[in-house]
């Protein structure tokens, strides 16, 4: 076992650090805040009229011994809880909040009360299956939703300074160090669904114990070796309960092909292709990364970008989405991209950026802030409604609403549903959107990063400075942004501002005087090094055109197709605006565009707008098929931002138009 070094990787700043003030986000993070975290309060108590029930809270008493009943719900439903927490936590740090702080304090005291003596917490096995723990952790989530309570209790302790929650988490984690290990007695097992992984490393670093953080090493170390675990627990369990048992396990099909559907098919340094159900492949591959960087283990660190790579090279959609596969929520082959079929799970895209927020502590490249700013500005925020009270679990790139309800496109919604019996991404996006300071700047000893363009405030200790750093911004509509550099004394220390993938001719000018910025450039950051004084200013100006964006030729479904974006935003065309059968639209391939701000639709969005062609139905009324060509009519279009599609009613939706 090598021993962890601190080394001289990019430290984020805490959301705890980081005041957010922007006029796009503000507003998401407001909505969190005063109605998402408020609704799914409700969800979880089950009062929300014609939603989904959870029973998860109810779960937890049950489990305490203060009602009686049986489980209810998926068998991972006590993570709905935990993550209502961790997204309580970060909307505390921002906003102190004393009744909502006194509600999660009750609540973590329901969770004292229905942990095990031995430190056990979960209420589907307490409620009545004492006796199956840890006999398919393939399948049971034990593991997966011990990670997310410690992600919450971590988060509550830092906000808040209260250690009940964590002490809980403590705990747990010291029971589960028991039960998996290599010591005569342990299982030499690892989790079916990922996510404690990072969870453990963010309990080392809050509590400095080192027994949490070679756990986590142990289990991403583990998995994929032969025998392979999961088949020995099945062994195990035909031996208990008869081979027939086996057969009727939900998740047996999945397995039929071997062990990719959890990435357990190979040890991790041997993954080179991003395999199996997304979420699950994200949250191992941010874990590994933590892992990766706490040893510095090179081999790890190379198997992390071989998959990093994969994904965004092969297999993410334009929109930050990944998982095209709706049969296991998976991963698929390269290339293979279906628009009307994509499952691209909301938790995925969030998944993808705590992977990449991590990789970008390994090496400070734009390509993983480009990755995070995709997949926050487009595939995660589509996830929810404007008004914080539905969402959409599978975001696709194309909609007809009819076809819908066909046996291969049932998992496509129309329409955001109110609540789901499988919870997961609600509370996943609240928690996401209620961090989002964590994303915006990282440090080195005499360096910041500017990584996201985000209307924010914070301090940072520069060259034995504090040194406040100030982001005003109408961002991503408007292109500039003023950067407010102001040490207590005058200081020499570095500047690093991403300059975004997309931008072509950025302009970014100190107190006046222009940056060569080519000169400055390392890996996508335009790094100025000078001595800085308060009241410094920098502005940066990232020229936002519309661009036609072009998949690669071998994504075959959007062969002769383009989508349109202007900076991080990712456009569609949706029927509200444009009327029906939107795939016989025809975008010319010269046909000026133009981007306008509309403050009277969807909120206040910059539409696109433009003449397309499309088919006249003159002399079709009765005629299913016919010699002569469709008429073509010239035709204006509008477009919107992905993220805010389905606002308006039921319609059909699509991110990939034909060209002409």
């Amino acid at each position: 076992m090598k021993h962890a070094v601190s080394g001289d990787r990019l430290q984020p700043l805490s959301y705890r650090e980081v005041r957010v003030h922007d006029p796009f986000w503000t507003k998401y993070v407001a909505l969190v805040r005063d109605e998402v975290i408020p609704y799914q309060w409700e969800a979880l108590n089950d009062r929300i009229e014609g939603a989904s029930p959870s029973h998860a809270l109810q779960n937890y008493r049950i489990a305490a011994g203060e009602e009686e009943g049986a489980f209810y719900g998926y068998i991972f439903q006590d993570s709905d809880v935990t993550k209502w927490l961790e997204a309580v936590a970060y909307s505390l740090a921002s906003v102190p909040n004393p009744k909502l702080e006194q509600l999660a304090d009750a609540t973590i005291e329901l969770l004292a009360r229905a942990q095990q003596p031995d430190g056990y917490l979960n209420t589907y096995f307490t409620i009545g299956h004492q006796d199956e723990r840890w006999i398919n952790e393939r399948d049971n989530h034990e593991l997966y939703c011990a990670g997310h309570m410690i992600e919450a209790a971590v988060a509550y302790y830092e906000t808040t300074g209260k250690g009940k929650l964590l002490d809980i988490a403590c705990k747990f984690a010291d029971y589960i160090d028991t039960v998996f290990g290599v010591e005569a007695g342990q299982k030499r097992g690892y989790p079916g669904h990922q996510g404690i992984e990072l969870a453990l490393v963010r309990l080392y670093e809050a509590t400095g114990q080192p027994r949490y953080l070679k756990l986590s090493e142990y289990f991403i170390n583990e998995r994929g070796q032969e025998p392979n675990y999961f088949r020995l627990e099945a062994d195990g369990r035909a031996a208990r309960f008869g081979q027939n048992y086996l057969l009727r396990e939900p998740y047996y099909s999945l397995y039929k092909d071997g062990f990719a559907y959890n990435q357990s098919h190979l040890p991790v340094r041997r993954q080179r292709h991003a395999a199996g159900h997304a979420v699950r492949a994200v949250y191992m591959y941010a874990g590994m990364a933590d892992v990766a960087a706490a040893f510095k283990d090179p081999e790890l660190i190379e198997a992390c970008r071989k998959l990093w790579d994969n994904v965004t090279q092969r297999q993410m959609y334009i929109t930050g989405g990944i998982g095209s596969n709706h049969d296991g929520e998976a991963f698929s082959f390269d290339y293979d991209l279906p628009n009307d079929t994509a499952y691209t799970e909301t938790c995925a895209s969030i998944g993808l950026i705590f992977w990449a927020h991590r990789m970008q502590r390994l090496d400070p490249d734009r390509k993983y802030a480009d990755v995070i700013e995709r997949a926050l500005y487009n595939g995660t925020i589509s996830g929810m409604a404007l008004d914080g009270k539905s969402f959409f679990y599978v975001n696709p790139l194309e909609v007809w609403p009819q076809a819908c309800q066909r046996p291969d496109k049932k998992h496509v919604k129309p329409v955001r549903q109110k609540w789901f019996n499988c919870a997961c991404c609600p509370p996943n996006l609240a928690r996401l959107i209620a961090s989002l300071g964590t994303y915006i700047y990282s440090q080195t000893d005499n360096s910041v990063y500017v990584h996201q363009f985000i209307g924010s405030d914070t301090k940072v200790n520069l060259a034995g400075q504090s040194v406040q750093l100030s982001q005003q911004t109408n961002y991503p509509w408007d292109a500039t942004i003023d950067l407010a550099v102001s040490p207590d004394q005058p200081a020499a220390f570095t500047v690093a501002i991403r300059v975004p993938g997309w931008c072509e001719n950025p302009s970014i000018v100190v107190n006046g005087q222009r940056v060569d910025i080519q000169a400055a450039m390392t890996k996508g950051y335009a790094r100025i090094n000078r001595v800085w004084e308060a009241g410094d200013v920098i502005r940066i100006e990232l020229t936002m055109t519309i661009k036609r964006m072009y998949a690669h030729p071998n994504v075959r479904v959007n062969a002769g197709k383009v989508a349109l974006q202007r900076g991080p935003i990712v456009y569609c065309l949706e029927e509200a605006d444009n009327g029906a059968v939107l795939p016989d639209i025809a975008l010319p391939e010269q046909a000026p565009l133009e981007a306008r701000f509309r403050p009277d639709i969807l909120g206040g969005i910059t539409v696109i707008t433009g003449e397309a062609r499309r088919s006249s139905a003159l002399g079709w009324e009765e005629t299913l098929y016919g010699e002569t060509k469709r008429a073509d009519v010239v035709f204006p279009i509008q477009a919107v931002p992905y993220f805010a599609w389905a606002n308006r009613g039921e319609g059909e939706m699509q991110v990939w138009i034909r060209e002409r």
